[in-house]
């Protein structure tokens, strides 16, 4: 197996390396100055004017969520298309999960399924990016300004990516809070972390408490002041903070997103120029003027018409060295969703016509030429050329 490909991997350098050990050898591994540089770091390179990194993207979404104080049995929607934290940020939050069908070119949650699904209970919108696609996130937030509806962006998968307009993902042009994940299969990594931005500084405080128990250590906001050793705890919190560790990482990281991003969107090009010819594939969509930081390279495959089930491809993709993934299981069709929301087969076409055909190559940053080609060849010697 030394020669597999996984479908994703993280690219650690020395730098990297040093930047962790440097942390080890200092003063402060968890809360010290890592942190703050860190989400400086972030807000430069987004154009938000408030970040906080956080212990994952699921820790961020649920704060995201909570800081909006919206009150209990509203209703927030999202897309099906997802891992299951971008919808779960809302039951915990005493939010009920509404699903809109996606796009069938982007594979996003679609504006216009958005407005059918608005009542008069809806206060937040999650809008995923999936795969590092952005979203119709200019569309989707004036379709929430114009109701009094909130805008979460689930950019988990997308920060580097850009919208139509030129800004960069994070930048909270088109979101009230974008929240982005940095594990390790991500465009870069703290081992676990997120991070949440925001252009409200009342947000940003509210994440603050939030993130650390509800406690402040501010004077400012102490409602007495006894002594140096003086905390207050001012709302119910969590325990969702980053170490100097992992920020160290991602400071290192960050540095090199751009070369990430332009390396996975070579293998993109080289990938969509083997595929886009073959019959029973279609290759990833990007939309005009979007600059999309991809994360995954999903193919569609009629495995119908191939004459194989998924489940074969990718054992004979296994066997030539090449890992493979499927993402998304529509959320709506967990046991938990269908049992406590009623949700059923059929109820998002889209969604789930795209899951059937799904299948997520390798890409990283990592790979080689040479790797690139080995993906290649298996898959037209498994799916046919």
């Amino acid at each position: 197996m030394n020669d597999f490909i996984p479908y994703g991997r993280q690219s650690i350098d020395q730098n990297d390396i040093k930047a962790v050990t440097d942390v080890l050898k200092s003063d402060f591994l968890t809360q010290g100055p890592e942190i703050e540089k860190f989400e400086k770091d972030i807000c430069r390179f987004t154009g938000a004017k408030y970040c906080l990194v956080t212990s994952s993207a699921t820790a961020g979404l649920h704060m995201a969520v909570s800081s909006l104080a919206i009150p209990a049995k509203s209703e927030g929607i999202t897309s099906p298309n997802t891992f299951v934290a971008s919808a779960n940020s809302l039951i915990y939050n005493s939010i009920k999960p509404i699903f809109a069908d996606i796009d069938e070119k982007t594979y996003n949650i679609d504006a216009k399924q958005i407005e059918k699904k608005i009542t008069k209970k809806t206060r937040v919108i999650v809008a995923v990016d999936y795969a590092g696609q952005v979203c119709e996130a200019q569309r989707i937030y004036k379709i929430a300004k114009s109701r009094g509806i909130f805008v979460v962006e689930d950019a988990a998968h997308a920060i580097g990516s850009r919208y139509a307009s030129g800004e960069r993902v994070g930048s909270c042009k088109y979101s009230d809070l974008t929240v982005f994940s940095f594990h390790p299969v991500k465009n870069m990594t703290t081992g676990e972390g997120g991070a949440v931005t925001t252009n409200s500084k009342k947000l940003y405080e509210k994440l603050l408490l939030l993130r650390s128990h509800g406690v402040t250590k501010n004077p400012s906001l102490f409602s007495k002041n006894p002594g140096p050793w003086y905390y207050e705890m001012q709302s119910l919190g969590f325990n969702y903070r980053m170490s100097d560790i992992s920020a160290a990482l991602g400071r290192s990281q960050l540095k090199r997103l751009p070369r990430f991003i332009k390396r996975r969107r070579e293998i993109v090009k080289k990938y969509n120029e083997a595929f886009k010819k073959i019959e029973n594939i279609t290759i990833p969509f990007e939309r005009p003027k979007v600059v999309s930081a991809f994360h995954l390279y999903t193919l569609k495959i009629d495995f119908d018409k191939i004459g194989k089930s998924r489940s074969q491809v990718m054992a004979e993709l296994k066997i030539r060295g090449v890992g493979s993934q499927v993402l998304y299981i529509p959320v709506h069709l967990q046991p938990y969703y269908r049992k406590t929301y009623g949700y059923k087969i059929d109820d998002f076409p889209l969604a789930e016509s795209y899951y059937k055909r799904a299948l997520s190559l390798p890409l990283f940053p990592g790979m080689t030429d040479k790797d690139v080609e080995k993906v290649i060849r298996a898959v037209k010697e498994v799916v046919g050329d």
